[in-house]
């Protein structure tokens, strides 16, 4: 495939304009994460709630894909995705003019921020229909490097929050808010193809699919991890080597930028070589580099650790996504409502965690390696079902499995 595909195949101004839909709605969803050091000395929060405060955005949006998944394929992709934007874009509002006043109030905010998380479920299927079978994992992988926005919170957010304070920020978010939704609405449009409309009991049917259940859980490990790290980083990096909170956002976005670049690449590899091998290598080598950065506390050694770990789980992305189309092709709303939840629940577990071991045993070190072992099974639980799944589903598609 060449890149000049993507224009001659489908259709380009809809698939960037779900990456940028979906790059504002990654900066929003963790802009919590970026803002950590700064909201946590200014409410004076304990290590489990500067936890708590940047998972609570992953865990709503997790369980707020599942909501959008159902909805793009009942009232269409991009009126889901309008409906999706006002909502954040009143959500910010209401944090800009009246702040938040305390941990509830961060919670509740957080929460609400889930909905910009959820932007996965409506992004990546609305720009997916419009391309071949043997195009997916590249398209879903450049739809999904909208992850990139966690970047620019990280190097934006604490700058703007040092100099006009970390509530304004929410106000200047509403500048790429607005801009995003204008293009959106007028440039994206829907697929021509025919969507048969999703009942709740459609999550049912497809829950009792074994398949559903390993994609969900690889998810759950990659984007997961994934996420939950992106949305840490700044404070791990503020509370073991005494940044202040821009420097830590700087390691934070060096960190995070390499695993959202790393997702298009990873779909592209797999597109070559399949995604059943190329998610082998990566999770072994994501569980091998966290356990290594669990057992050492050096500055450069951590983030070099950091960074080879954010590149594997951003590529393993791309490659859960370059198999989900071959397998769920008639179902990818509900199916990338139903990972995507995985996911989210995944990077709640990470960032909670993360906080829980610090304050429990003042380090996060168990919080890495409990995380490594998942990627092991990830791994184990692959060698499980890749004979079956090349022989069967895998047969008769039109990509490498």
């Amino acid at each position: 495939m060449k890149l000049s595909d993507l224009k001659s195949s489908g259709h380009w101004p809809t698939l960037l304009t779900a990456f940028l839909y979906f790059d504002f709605s990654f900066m929003v969803w963790t802009v919590l994460g970026a803002l950590g050091p700064q909201i946590a000395e200014s409410l004076k929060l304990d290590p489990g709630q500067k936890g708590m405060m940047v998972a609570v955005p992953i865990l709503s949006g997790a369980i707020l894909r599942l909501v959008l998944g159902l909805l793009v394929d009942r009232i269409g992709a991009k009126t889901t995705g309008i409906i999706a934007q006002l909502f954040v874009i009143g959500a910010l509002t209401v944090g800009w003019v009246f702040g938040l006043k305390d941990f509830h109030a961060v919670i509740a905010f957080g929460f609400a921020l889930g909905v910009a998380g959820a932007s996965f479920a409506v992004a990546l299927p609305q720009a997916g229909r419009w391309y071949p079978p043997n195009m997916q994992g590249v398209v879903l992988g450049l739809a999904g490097a909208g992850n990139i926005g966690v970047v620019l919170d990280s190097l934006i957010a604490p700058r703007l929050a040092a100099v006009y304070g970390w509530q304004s920020v929410f106000g200047f978010a509403l500048i790429p808010a607005l801009l995003t939704f204008a293009a959106y609405t007028i440039f994206s449009k829907e697929a021509q193809v025919t969507v048969v409309k999703k009942k709740l009991s459609d999550y049912v049917r497809l829950l009792k699919e074994k398949d559903a259940h390993w994609f969900c859980f690889y998810y759950t490990v990659s984007f997961g991890g994934f996420v939950g790290l992106a949305s840490y980083y700044g404070l791990y990096f503020r509370s073991e080597f005494g940044f202040s909170p821009i420097k830590a956002g700087d390691f934070a976005a060096a960190c995070t930028c390499v695993g959202a670049l790393a997702r298009p690449i990873g779909g592209a590899i797999s597109d070559r070589i399949g995604g059943i091998r190329s998610m082998l290598v990566l999770y072994a080598s994501a569980a091998v580099l966290l356990l290594v950065s669990a057992g050492v506390h050096s500055l450069w050694l951590n983030t070099g650790l950091f960074l080879g770990v954010s590149a594997a789980l951003g590529m393993c992305n791309g490659s859960i996504f370059q198999l989900l189309p071959q397998r769920f092709a008639k179902d990818m709303g509900i199916m990338t409502g139903l990972v995507g939840c995985g996911g989210g629940l995944g990077g709640f577990y990470l960032a909670s965690s993360l906080g829980i071991a610090k304050q429990s045993f003042g380090s996060c070190s168990p919080g890495f390696i409990a995380f490594a072992v998942l990627c092991l099974v990830a791994v184990s639980g692959l060698s499980l079902v890749k004979t079956r799944w090349r022989t069967t589903w895998g047969a008769s598609a039109d990509a490498r499995i």
